[in-house]
């Protein structure tokens, strides 16, 4: 029996030589962590030589459709069972690298996403859960990932709007109950 909701059994974002930036399996197909580094580095190694930097590219790859896409330094890659919709796939692909793009204001590169580590994985939470897909709209899930992300530490000028009307609605209702 077909599971109603498709899903996805990994989401991987390699640097350039195809070691980890951030990784999340949703899936038991690799049990162990030697397995699923084996598999990171040979779907590394299978989609190096194409190019994927203005559009994303789907292969299959050991029973599984790979769809991924090259961003400067980093590689964006979302595996799901070959029963699984090419399209919508693709579209957790391009809604994971668009709101990263949006988290890191166009910065993205493997320096930025590893100081912002935090909300790399924040957006791969909100993009899927338990390998369920949740959301796939970039805006959408940049919003929630900077509104979960305030804290008082980032200066006022820096927040995005979303993280700037939260720090707002905080402060009002601290006056509020004075």
């Amino acid at each position: 029996m077909q599971e109603s909701c498709p899903s996805v059994k990994n989401i991987l974002l390699l640097d350039s030589e195809g070691k980890r930036v951030a990784v999340k399996y949703f899936s038991e197909d690799w049990p162990s962590n030697a397995s699923k580094l084996a598999y990171e580095k040979s779907v590394f190694t299978k989609t190096l030589k194409t190019n994927a930097r203005t559009e994303a590219e789907i292969t299959l790859f050991d029973g599984y459709i790979v769809v991924y896409k090259f961003v400067h330094d980093l590689h964006f890659f979302v595996t799901a069972g070959d029963d699984e919709n090419e399209l919508i796939i693709t579209n957790v692909l391009q809604g994971f690298a668009d709101s990263v793009g949006l988290l890191l204001r166009g910065d993205v590169e493997k320096r930025t996403a590893l100081e912002n580590l935090d909300l790399v994985l924040l957006c791969i939470d909100e993009i899927v859960d338990g390998g369920i897909i949740l959301e796939t709209d970039s805006h959408n899930i940049a919003g929630k990932v900077a509104t979960n992300a305030v804290d008082g530490s980032v200066p006022f000028s820096e927040q995005t709007i979303s993280q700037a009307l939260a720090t707002a609605r905080e402060h009002l209702a601290r006056s509020l109950l004075k």
